[in-house]
């Protein structure tokens, strides 16, 4: 899964590494090394032929939910589910999009005790990763467009080797060949697309302990992703106190 990220590139930056069209400059958000469900995150999409960075909430919300906190529950949607889940299939046909990323964050076990060691997850080349992911907008609960919200939902797939003593799953890593099918809209061969939601490559990816501080959603600086030893850690549980980080909804 992937309950919490780092965001710590400029909208520029994401922009030039995508090759797509900054957001306005009204619209740009803080550089945080702790986004965590709910917050507001950068999103790329396309549409006529241009791609485009803006900011979406981050939790899908369904066009037919009743109000956005059906998207509380979902943060991430299992790549094997995505052509068939209602709350997912049809963004997973016509609105699917990247998240950009600069490393993301998991929970591991301790045995023995009853905390768990978080870990920071990047590149080993220290480039951005390109999470697969859907969006939807909101048009309120009665459909009427009188509330508008964009939101997004990050993709999840089977742990690679690098991944696995931490956890079983992982987000979805599109490489830049992939890039342009996943996002053009007009792309409905629905057997390609799931063929892109794969583990990534072991070696595109290393792996250090941080701090557990990084579970508390208002700490967001830079000294999160600092490497720690583990023995030398302090807290207990996950993030905000919880074991891990919230799961998504089973629905995907």
């Amino acid at each position: 899964m992937c309950g919490r990220f780092v965001s710590s590139s400029t909208p520029d930056e994401i922009a030039k590494y995508f090759d797509a069209e900054p957001p306005p400059a009204d619209s740009a958000l803080e550089p945080s090394w702790n986004v965590a469900p709910t917050n507001d995150v950068y999103v790329v999409t396309e549409d006529g032929g241009a791609r485009r960075v803006a900011p979406h909430h981050w939790g899908l919300v369904p066009i037919w939910a009743k109000s956005p906190a059906a998207g509380n529950k979902m943060i991430n949607a299992r790549a094997e589910t995505l052509a068939d889940k209602n709350a997912y299939k049809h963004a997973f046909r016509k609105r699917r999009c990247i998240v950009p990323a600069d490393g993301f964050y998991e929970w591991k076990a301790v045995p023995g005790q009853k905390r768990k060691q978080p870990y920071f997850i990047h590149r080993s080349d220290g480039e951005p990763l390109a999470f697969a992911g859907l969006w939807e907008e909101w048009r309120g609960p009665d459909r009427s467009g009188d509330q508008r919200l964009r939101s997004t939902t990050i993709s999840t797939t089977e742990a690679n080797a690098t991944m696995a003593p931490v956890h079983d799953r992982m987000p979805v890593i599109l490489p830049p060949s992939a890039w342009a099918e996943w996002l053009a809209p007009d792309n409905h061969d629905l057997p390609s697309l799931g063929s892109l939601l794969v583990p990534a490559p072991p070696q595109l990816l290393v792996i250090h302990p941080v701090d557990p501080e990084v579970g508390n959603v208002r700490s967001r600086g830079p000294h999160l992703v600092d490497p720690v030893e583990p023995a030398a850690v302090s807290g207990t549980g996950g993030p905000d106190g919880m074991d891990d980080p919230p799961e998504p909804s089973r629905r995907g």
